[in-house]
């Protein structure tokens, strides 16, 4: 079976966990630490990006994987599929670039949005 939109959000993921491995590489030479911060705000922002991603972007990609599974409706998964990216991207440049915390809280409330709408319908789904 073909899972089209798990496939194009998994693979935008990818990119974006490359990316932000890359920026915590970059910023680890550039202030010669190997673990941890090393006390540098720049580099623990970056770390946090780069953890918030890894907790979150798993379930985006499970919950989109078995909604296309069960053959919810289209509508459905790409929405979600759409909110799911939009929400990482945004978190990351309410993080990185723009450091304003209504930016982070307006993409995780988004995303979370996202996970209950996609928990809903596989619940609902499994009570029928």
């Amino acid at each position: 079976m073909i899972w089209p939109v798990t496939s194009l959000v998994a693979g935008v993921f990818a990119v974006m966990m490359v990316a932000l491995s890359l920026a915590v590489t970059q910023r680890r030479i550039q202030v010669r630490s190997t673990h941890g911060d090393a006390g540098d705000s720049v580099l623990g922002k970056r770390i946090r990006a780069h953890g918030n991603f890894t907790e979150y972007a798993p379930l985006a990609l499970i919950l989109l994987a078995l909604l296309e599974a069960q053959a919810a409706p289209a509508v459905l998964v790409q929405a979600l599929g759409v909110v799911f990216v939009l929400s990482r991207l945004v978190h990351v440049v309410g993080m990185l670039v723009v450091r304003h915390p209504l930016v982070r809280a307006a993409a995780m409330t988004a995303q979370h949005a996202g996970f209950v709408a996609a928990a809903w319908w596989l619940v609902r789904e499994f009570l029928k």
